[in-house]
């Protein structure tokens, strides 16, 4: 195993000894070996729904732990192909894409309907698959941030994906538009037994003010969650929170002043715990993004977990860090991450 706390550096007892008042860890629904049984089992999710959510449970080196390690990658539309898989070509073969997950030790593999149509019977039944069903392509000229659906649900269920994903830019003129289209996706994903998966992502350039960018703000991203969980989603994937107080700086919406004075703090695992609460208090699984690739990937990469982890979050979802490398190097980045979640020196706060 990846020694976790001496990757954590300068910050490892700040990190692992913090303590969470403002939203003790006795409110929060825990991730766990149950989860499925104790939380979803008292939702109005159906058998089937519940059955795939337990497999991604079981898939992977964090299987029977009710934590999750997701490979991500539908950068080839997001951030065009060439900008994604350059660095290592191998990539722009969908079948190594799932070999890095199944190596990694992955509990899902996260993709388009081209990507997993195209291998699907080569490995739907190895791992398990999540459709990502909308995109905002980057061929357009002027750029556009839009989410548009590129499948549906049922070409998803056809291949033998578990689940479905897609991300909702709140926040952007378009978002009333996309919070209809998922609401009725996720809806249909639940009717056919599928688990669903919200990027609950701001996008508005307002949302950035005097120097600091409140995209990744506890506050505004903790309500995105509280959206996310609202259209049912079962996941819901969050920047991890940097800052706070978007609210008040930005001078819209509707806020509380106890959310800074008691509710959270500056620190990492407080903010991350505000986001936690807002996903109906973990009753939605919380898990992370793991960020772009750049310098020290090991290090942040597992920094993100133990945050995650510590407080209340249910995983990490990791792409780019993991195949912009060498696939070898890919295995260690992902396992590192896994061995955050299995180290028993790494607790909720």
């Amino acid at each position: 195993m990846t020694d976790t706390v001496t990757l954590l550096g300068d910050e490892a007892e700040y990190l692992l000894d913090h303590t969470c008042t403002g939203l003790p860890k006795e409110m929060v629904q825990l991730p766990g070996p149950d989860f499925v049984s104790d939380v979803m089992g008292v939702s109005d999710r159906g058998p089937g729904t519940m059955r795939a959510m337990q497999q991604l449970f079981n898939t992977g080196r964090l299987a029977g732990t009710g934590y999750m390690s997701m490979l991500p990658v539908d950068q080839g539309i997001e951030h065009s192909a060439g900008a994604s898989f350059a660095p290592n070509p191998i990539y722009f073969d969908p079948a190594n894409i799932v070999e890095l997950a199944i190596e990694g030790g992955c509990n899902c593999v996260a993709s388009t309907l081209g990507v997993l149509g195209s291998v699907s019977r080569r490995y739907a039944h190895r791992i398990p698959f999540m459709v990502k069903l909308n995109h905002n392509e980057t061929l357009t000229l002027p750029a556009m941030y839009e989410q548009t659906l590129f499948a549906q649900v049922e070409q998803a269920f056809d291949l033998g994906a578990l689940s479905v994903g897609a991300t909702i830019y709140f926040g952007s003129p378009d978002s009333r538009r996309q919070i209809q289209e998922i609401s009725e996706a996720f809806y249909r994903a639940h009717e056919l037994g599928m688990v669903t998966v919200l990027w609950a992502y701001l996008r508005n350039s307002g949302f950035k003010k005097d120097g600091v960018d409140y995209h990744v703000s506890a506050d505004l991203t903790g309500q995105a969650n509280h959206l996310a969980s609202t259209i049912q989603a079962d996941i819901v994937k969050q920047k991890q929170a940097e800052n706070n107080g978007g609210y008040n700086a930005i001078g819209f919406g509707n806020t509380h002043p106890k959310v800074y004075s008691e509710l959270t703090t500056d620190h990492p695992v407080d903010l991350v715990r505000y986001q936690v609460a807002n996903c109906y208090m973990g009753r939605a699984g919380l898990i992370n993004s793991g960020g772009g690739s750049g310098d020290n990937d090991l290090a942040q990469a597992v920094r993100t977990a133990v945050i995650n982890k510590r407080a209340g979050g249910m995983g990490l979802i990791s792409g780019r860090k993991a195949f912009q490398k060498d696939m070898k190097d890919g295995v260690a980045l992902l396992n590192a991450i896994q061995d955050a979640y299995l180290d028993d020196r790494v607790t909720v706060a």
